[in-house]
């Protein structure tokens, strides 16, 4: 079983993507993304960090639900992508922020009590073992918060994760102030130094070897909406490290309409807490999507969230398939649909705006985010 599962994995691993057709492929769309640029700053209180960490977000509002909300004035939109940014030492501040040069461009896409589930008939997800896998690109780009949730490694020094791991919507979670993010690194057998490595001494087990957040910022969106109709819209928050991390990482993208998706599918890697130190890997069809959400029924558990949601698509500008972030993997909704309820699991999706955010989180400069 565990051959076949390895040989399947491979299949999906190499082939996540590719077209249907020989005489077609999934191509990244290019999208002219507006400019967003902090006004002020604003020194803060320093938060208590007396939250407790939330491995999941539940939420009863659907893709009905969503679909059917007002659409946000500029004003509550510039008030939704405002953040808030805590530093190492505990210090945080406040920066409002400006929307510039809006387009009319876009990706195109317009209560019961129950336990705890979120695998959804037989379990598809795939446990990936040993370094050849775990070391290598995609699933490299993995790592573990300390706080228990996945990160996605998105630049040098950044990783991309979701705001509930940081923050509950109204305080920061105990841990965050002392954030580190965990990167698996193989664990030598007794007496081996590293160096001129036989057979006999290479690696049995995994380890995650530590290194600390520099600061994080979080979109007011979250920090105001709570995982109400509109915060889990905004649960997404992104973390600098204190030094380069030295691996390969996925960039982020802005998210295409579920139609354009190869196969309607996606892909993520988290560290599940029911498969503790085990990297797992999924795919699935994206059952719904909303502007700003995706629904879907990855199999998935608490610890999975925050991890990367990608795509691999054609780059026509560089001639080559590419992998690229286009959601943050954020929990589960419990929804009455038509009268039947429906369990989903729910990304949320990189809009054009929320892609100038980050990558102006992650470059600092405007002009090197202009192209999603």
């Amino acid at each position: 079983m565990a051959g076949l599962s390895t040989l399947i994995l491979l299949l999906w691993a190499a082939k996540d993507a590719m077209p249907s057709s020989s005489h077609w492929k999934p191509t990244w769309p290019s999208y002219r993304v507006p400019v967003i640029l902090p006004q002020s700053t604003l020194n803060l209180d320093k938060p208590q960090f007396d939250a407790e960490a939330r491995l999941e977000v539940v939420s009863p509002c659907g893709p009905a639900c969503h679909k059917s909300s007002p659409l946000p004035t500029y004003e509550e939109v510039k008030n939704y992508l405002s953040y808030e940014t805590l530093y190492a030492n505990g210090s945080l501040t406040e920066t409002e922020v400006g929307i510039y040069i809006l387009s009319n461009g876009g990706d195109g896409s317009q209560g019961k009590s129950r336990t705890k589930r979120q695998i959804y008939g037989y379990d598809s997800r795939f446990s990936i073992f040993g370094k050849d896998f775990l070391l290598n690109y995609p699933f490299s780009t993995s790592v573990k918060l300390s706080t228990g949730c996945t990160g996605t490694l998105v630049a040098e020094k950044h990783v991309l994760t979701a705001a509930h791991c940081i923050h509950d919507g109204k305080s920061y979670v105990k841990g965050a102030q002392k954030l580190r993010v965990g990167f698996l690194k193989p664990k030598l057998k007794d007496g081996s130094k590293g160096a001129n490595i036989t057979n006999s001494a290479m690696p049995e087990k995994m380890k995650f070897q530590w290194i600390r957040v520099k600061r994080t910022h979080v979109p007011k969106g979250w920090i105001k909406g709570n995982a109400n109709d509109i915060g889990m819209d905004y649960d997404y928050a992104l973390l600098e490290l204190k030094k380069p991390h030295k691996r390969k990482f996925m960039k982020i993208g802005v998210s295409p309409p579920a139609r354009h998706l190869p196969g309607g599918r996606i892909h993520f890697s988290g560290y599940d807490n029911d498969r503790p130190g085990n990297l797992v890997y999924r795919f699935c069809d994206v059952k719904d999507e909303t502007y700003d959400l995706l629904y879907q029924q990855c199999d998935a558990q608490p610890g999975a969230s925050g991890s990367g949601v990608y795509v691999r698509m054609w780059k026509r500008q560089n001639h080559k398939w590419e992998r690229k972030i286009i959601g943050i993997f954020s929990g589960h909704q419990w929804v009455d649909m038509n009268g039947t309820p429906q369990d989903f699991n729910v990304a949320v999706r990189i809009t054009p705006l929320k892609y100038a955010q980050i990558c102006y989180w992650i470059k600092g400069n405007y002009l090197d985010c202009r192209e999603g």
